[in-house]
């Protein structure tokens, strides 16, 4: 059977479109009037594939974090089970309530039962699926361990996805707070300073100098403010451009690793999620040299990609890992340590996964130390700011009433 995209009228009168499986066009068709449905529009969902277009279509779909952690984990329940991957994708094709999920599992499924391998079905979506997902699911065909590995890449899916979600719900009440202050601190200077001062202007007598500040600073904001915002935006993309070299870009996150705070963020986190993409990987039986090449493209930082793809062919020429990621200088030496340890015991994969979990929860700690820091300084800056402001005004009304006495 084959997966089929669908757009009918209902009874009502409404337009609805989704998915189904059926012999043949005219066999979806007959499904669907079997429904009390009117078809509009029915179209099999691998006809790129059979035009040799489905990897254009394919690299176009994709599924947030949180949908491909579920995924996994679905699928790993099930197989482990004893339920035939086809039976499975296709109770999660009928679980799925997103439109473009059910047409991608069944798309899968279609694919499963035409014979191709899961990990090859699931290289039509690379957007849904990464090189490191695809790697996994392939070497648990190949070993026959589909289960433990479908499970263990869930456990992976899970942990990134909580982690990730932990940063961004953390961020919220900062970033409230920091877009707050400063929209109360660019609508004193721009509309409350320039109206009191000016009374005061016009009486001829002279400004004290926090006050002159605060209307010189005023007048920039309402004469320059607009073209300010326009200049940061313009700098963004043009950055962003200049990003897009590979040698601007290298060059750019080699910088940003010699900064003290930010440089260690990244290699924490560049680190955290190295050692348990490899950790995995190994785990699953894929050999370490075609591993390192899987987790080099994970990590966000390019300078760190080209050390670990230069680690990678020293191990292929016959070096140890320690020895060849040592060698760069790059990585903590507590990781290092850790992976000549596991190397030395014949447990390098769960070395690894210790090495993730302390990096991951030293990536955690540093960011709730900040988020931690960030708060009271944001409150600090709203109240300094107002402050002077409010000084600011109040300056010219004390020396006018010294005029009066």
């Amino acid at each position: 059977m084959a997966a089929f995209s669908y757009a009918v009228l209902d009874a009502g009168g409404k337009q609805r479109r989704g998915t189904l499986e059926a012999d043949n066009a005219r066999h979806a068709r007959q499904l669907l009037r079997d429904r009390g449905l009117v078809p509009l529009e029915v179209s099999p969902l691998n006809t790129e594939a059979r035009a040799g277009k489905q990897s254009t279509a394919g690299s176009r779909t994709a599924l947030s974090v949180s949908e491909v952690s579920l995924f996994t984990r679905q699928l790993a329940t099930l197989i482990q089970s004893s339920l035939p991957i086809a039976d499975a994708l296709m109770a999660i094709a009928q679980q799925s309530e997103r439109p473009q999920t059910k047409g991608l599992v069944s798309s899968l499924r279609t694919q499963v039962l035409e014979g191709r391998s899961l990990a090859a079905a699931m290289a039509q979506f690379p957007r849904a699926f990464p090189s490191m997902y695809r790697a996994t699911v392939a070497a648990g065909e190949h070993t026959g361990r589909i289960d433990l590995v479908l499970s263990k890449l869930a456990d992976y899916t899970e942990s990134s996805h909580k982690s990730r979600q932990k940063v961004q719900l953390a961020l919220i009440y900062p970033s409230v707070l920091l877009g707050l202050a400063v929209l109360v601190v660019t609508g004193l200077l721009t509309y409350i300073v320039p109206d009191v001062v000016k009374v005061f202007a016009n009486e001829g007598q002279s400004l004290p100098p926090l006050t002159q500040a605060m209307l010189d600073a005023s007048d920039f904001l309402v004469n320059w403010g607009a073209w300010m915002v326009v200049a940061i935006i313009g700098f963004v993309f043009l950055a962003r451009a200049l990003l897009q070299d590979p040698g601007r870009r290298e060059a750019a996150d080699g910088f940003l690793l010699r900064l003290p705070l930010a440089g260690r963020m990244s290699l924490t986190a560049n680190s955290a999620r190295f050692a348990g993409t490899l950790s995995t990987l190994v785990s699953s039986g894929v050999p370490l040299v075609d591993a390192l090449d899987i987790a080099a493209a994970v990590l966000t930082n390019t300078a760190l990609k080209r050390v670990v793809g230069e680690a990678a062919g020293q191990v292929r020429e016959g070096s140890s890992l320690k020895a060849a990621l040592e060698r760069s200088g790059k990585f903590p030496p507590m990781m290092i340590y850790m992976i000549a340890s596991g190397e030395q015991s014949g447990e390098l994969e769960r070395m690894l996964a210790r090495v993730a979990e302390s990096q991951q929860n030293d990536l955690d700690n540093r960011i709730a130390t900040m988020l931690g820091l960030l708060e009271p300084a944001v409150l600090l800056f709203m109240g300094v700011a107002v402050l002077c402001i409010v000084v600011a005004i109040l300056q010219p009304i004390f020396s006018l009433n010294q005029l009066i006495k």
